[in-house]
């Protein structure tokens, strides 16, 4: 997983007119949770873009007045009118299994494609279960095996170390047969 820090300070108040004074300064009230233990805190909302606008799974570091936390980002909440990031819930790492989507990478050239089938990606993230350090940042999935009409299944997919939490029937790829050929494919 992708490594990335987020400074935040403690929350004093907590409470409704309290996040929003926070939010109005341009911050983010958030939450950590884990090991028996709740942290309030804020942090700049600019902090939160790579993490938020991307596919990937990252390994956040909270540092929260120089307490360190290792975490991963659990939920986040927009405000409905202006997509606004208003609250970022946090878990915090430990030894157990964590669930978590990792994003699709499509590996190989499809036979498929070259005879003028158009690949598809009908999964882009597969869901996962088991220890933050098992966790890739791409499930690779091979195409090159994949001619018109086949599709690769979350059950072909060998990972190591994780859980899969998706059904194994559920097509991640397949090759879609254009209407030109589906004629000729038939035949």
């Amino acid at each position: 997983m992708k490594k990335i820090e987020i400074v935040g300070y403690q929350r004093a108040n907590l409470g409704r007119t309290e996040s929003q004074a926070i939010r109005a300064e341009g911050n983010v009230p958030c939450v950590l949770y884990g090991n028996g233990q709740q942290v309030h805190f804020y942090a700049p909302a600019i902090l939160f873009r790579p993490l938020l606008f991307t596919p990937d799974v990252y390994d956040v570091t909270l540092n929260i007045e120089g307490a360190e936390y290792r975490a991963i980002l659990q939920e986040t909440q927009f405000h409905p009118v202006s997509d606004a990031l208003i609250h970022a819930d946090f878990l915090q790492v430990s030894d157990k299994a964590v669930k978590v989507a990792v994003p699709v990478r499509l590996v190989g050239n499809a036979p498929g494609v070259q005879k003028g089938g158009k690949l598809v990606t009908r999964i882009r993230k597969l869901r996962v279960r088991g220890p933050v350090d098992s966790i890739p940042e791409y499930i690779d999935v091979d195409v090159s095996t994949l001619d018109l009409g086949k599709s690769v299944r979350v059950g072909q997919i060998p990972v190591d170390g994780i859980e899969m939490l998706e059904q194994a029937s559920n097509p991640v790829a397949s090759i879609e047969i254009p209407r030109a050929l589906r004629g000729q494919v038939s035949k």
